[in-house]
């Protein structure tokens, strides 16, 4: 997964063995492996049987890693399944020049899209509307409202990315093979950044990526959320999106009515989910293809809920 993006860090077992070194000897002597289910912001290692190893990707990654430190500890008690517990942050070391990370491993399995004619997802669309209720329910407090780090795009109002999203459109109607009625796209889309703001605008906890890639789950059920990079205090629709990406027309029933917002908010959500979706396909088309299969999936869900469907993709 390499070059992944135009400003890459390279990052590769002889590299994390010297970070590692940095942070204690007591490492030296454990297994290093990369792990398979990367992700685009942090290239992941495990040690061991126990420790996983994230250390980002691009310049800046600092930055997330020192928000996790500071706040994960904050949020995760309000938060009904497991999270990442920090066991050390490193410093830049051996030629890298960001921040990096030491965590504790957990175990599960990251969800796929529903499947037809599967049963209905309502256990885990509770479990997910737990999650962001309490993050929601969690208070604010003065120096989260006064850390930039904590305000990030995604707590902003969904009509600020109106100007983006219609260019990477244009870029949708160009791939060959994306299988999507991108005018149909469109017309959501501007049902969702026509709609008024949401009652009650003061900022909320929301964890600003609670995608399938940052799921853990068991026998149907959630169990853990994980990479609290893109960690916010904002307007929190954006953590509605994974009702179109994980749970089937039922499920997703069963979790609004579960998190209890209005159509205001929902239809942002339904926004949130175009946006997220269609900002990953040109960019991971070739690079993340599974990635791509959930963003897809999400714009597919969306298009059936607002009856602006158009053909079944590849």
């Amino acid at each position: 997964m390499a070059g992944m993006h135009d400003d890459e860090i390279e990052v590769d077992e002889p590299l994390v063995r010297d970070l590692l070194a940095s942070l204690s000897p007591a490492y030296a002597g454990l297994p290093l492996r990369r792990f398979t289910p990367t992700g685009s912001t942090n290239a992941l290692f495990r040690l061991g049987d126990d420790l996983l190893v994230r250390v980002p990707r691009q310049p800046g990654g600092t930055a997330t890693i020192e928000k996790e430190q500071r706040w994960l500890p904050y949020v995760a008690p309000v938060l009904p399944v497991r999270v990442p517990q920090i066991v050390a942050t490193g410093a830049p070391a051996a030629g890298y020049p960001e921040k990096w990370s030491l965590v504790r491993f957990l175990q599960g399995e990251t969800p796929t899209v529903p499947a037809p004619g599967r049963p209905p997802r309502h256990a885990l669309a509770r479990d997910l509307a737990q999650v962001v209720t309490g993050l929601r329910s969690l208070e604010v407090p003065p120096a989260a409202s006064a850390d930039p780090a904590l305000r990030w795009y995604r707590g902003r109002p969904l009509a600020d990315l109106d100007d983006e999203l219609r260019r990477l459109l244009a870029d949708c109607r160009e791939m060959a093979g994306l299988g999507l009625d991108v005018d149909a796209v469109e017309r959501a889309w501007d049902e969702a950044v026509a709609l008024p703001a949401p009652e009650g605008d003061e900022p909320l906890w929301h964890h600003g990526d609670l995608v399938a890639e940052n799921l853990l789950t068991r026998d149907g059920r959630l169990v853990a959320v994980l990479d609290f990079g893109c960690l916010s205090v904002g307007r929190p629709a954006v953590d509605l999106v994974v009702a179109w990406e994980l749970l089937d027309p039922a499920a997703r029933g069963t979790f609004r009515a579960s998190v209890g917002v209005d159509d205001v908010e929902w239809g942002l959500g339904r926004g949130w989910a175009l946006a997220l979706a269609i900002m990953a396909l040109p960019y991971y088309w070739h690079s993340m293809p599974e990635r791509c299969v959930h963003r897809l999936a999400m714009v597919r869900a969306v298009l059936d809920d607002v009856g602006h469907d158009g053909p079944s993709g590849p």
